[in-house]
């Protein structure tokens, strides 16, 4: 087969075009808030992961003006060189405050912060255990490095103390989790998971991208929930949902950091954050402080949502989060959910295979603190009346 050959033959994209249920890459041409305008038209957003709704925030949006006016647009450069900036550093003390460690590192994207993490950390003849629906980007961070991965079963803690006794015993060994699953909307289950990697000696890291100004009241995520901050190594988290912006960290020990800083090659050879960015996050940092009811009418929301579901019939599987997925069937099902929610002006996102199990597609929502009743209610309407039309309820 030829180098191009395999762009010709993926055909399944366009098949769905065609068919006009293509529901990605949609353009949208308005702020994202609890409304959107896409092609002109009014969309209530029930798929963003702007969980505190801070994206257009008055004071976050100012934040980036004057970081702007002040540094230009871009650092031209990494942070190993000619990249960093004084609220680079005031932005990763505040963020190593937050989750309870000694120091942190930004990264100018998540999916970087877990690759640079990962194969930083972890060497060819060391062990990284996974969750089986861990977050791609670990997957990532796992091939790079070049060790050893093991997954064990969801949230199976029967399994992973298993799968650490057979495969790593009087080896390194690295667990890496997702504080909350970003697709089932579920919380790992850190206690424990530190408990068994205490037994085996493995160390623990959790990626609190979707958990981040989520979990805890103070917003800090899974690992501080739980309790668990001194028996987790490494936190990560991410600047593009909760907080505003576009970017990551990883936090951890000060030795840990400063060996990161000259190992974590997505750091190293990747320019660094820009200016608006490291400003707008500092900014919304200082909002869900200062506003800590945001979480409160967050989960207020999550829990009106879940309940409302669940009594329609919809299966929302395990989760307990603001991430809901509606469990509707096979892929047939997800793609006349998505049009016709579409139709009625409901922005909602489908899962399909090979995400998802071929007869498990998602429509995955995800609600934001800046929702109102009424905006929830219009939206409860609609996903009831095309629930029952389609057969999922």
């Amino acid at each position: 087969m030829g180098l191009l050959d395999k762009v010709g033959n993926f055909t399944q994209a366009k098949e769905i075009i065609a068919l006009g249920h293509y529901p990605y890459f949609r353009k949208i041409e308005s702020e994202q808030d609890t409304e959107v305008i896409c092609d002109g038209k009014r969309m209530l957003m029930m798929g963003s992961n702007s969980y505190l709704g801070l994206t257009n925030h008055p004071r976050v949006i100012e934040a980036a003006k004057k970081a702007t006016d002040k540094y230009g647009t871009g650092c031209a450069g990494s942070r190993f060189l000619n990249g960093t900036l004084d609220i680079h550093i005031e932005l990763e003390a505040k963020l190593a405050e937050l989750v309870g460690k000694e120091a942190s590192l930004a990264f100018a994207a998540g999916y970087m912060a877990n690759l640079g993490a990962i194969q930083s950390m972890v060497n060819k003849d060391e062990f990284i255990v996974t969750d089986k629906f861990d977050h791609a980007s670990i997957i990532d961070g796992c091939t790079l490095s070049g060790g050893k991965m093991l997954r064990f079963n969801h949230n199976n803690m029967k399994h992973l103390d298993t799968v650490l006794e057979k495969r790593t015993s009087g080896d390194d060994a690295l667990i890496v989790v997702d504080g909350i699953f970003s697709m089932e909307g579920d919380i790992a289950d850190v206690s424990n998971i530190c408990k068994i990697a205490k037994k085996h000696g493995a160390k623990v890291m959790v990626d609190e991208a979707h958990s981040l100004g989520v979990l805890h009241h103070t917003g800090a995520g899974a690992t501080m929930a739980a309790g668990c901050t001194d028996d987790v190594e490494l936190i990560m988290g991410t600047f593009s949902k909760s907080l505003a912006s576009i970017g990551g960290f990883i936090a951890g020990s000060n030795d840990v950091i400063h060996y990161m800083k000259h190992h974590a090659r997505s750091l190293i050879f990747s320019a660094s954050l820009p200016p608006a960015s490291a400003a707008s996050v500092l900014e919304a940092l200082k909002i869900m402080k200062e506003e800590p009811e945001r979480i409160k009418m967050l989960w207020d929301n999550t829990h009106y949502m879940a309940e409302n579901f669940k009594a329609m019939g919809f299966n929302t599987g395990t989760s307990c989060t603001p991430v809901i997925p509606l469990h509707v069937g096979d892929l047939m099902n997800a793609f006349k959910m998505w049009k016709q929610l579409d139709d009625e002006g409901v922005f909602i996102n489908p899962v399909v295979p090979p995400a998802v199990p071929p007869n498990d597609t998602l429509i995955r929502t995800s609600f934001m603190a800046t929702h109102t009743r009424k905006q929830l209610d219009e939206a409860l309407e609609k996903f009831e009346k095309i629930g029952k039309r389609v057969g999922v309820i």
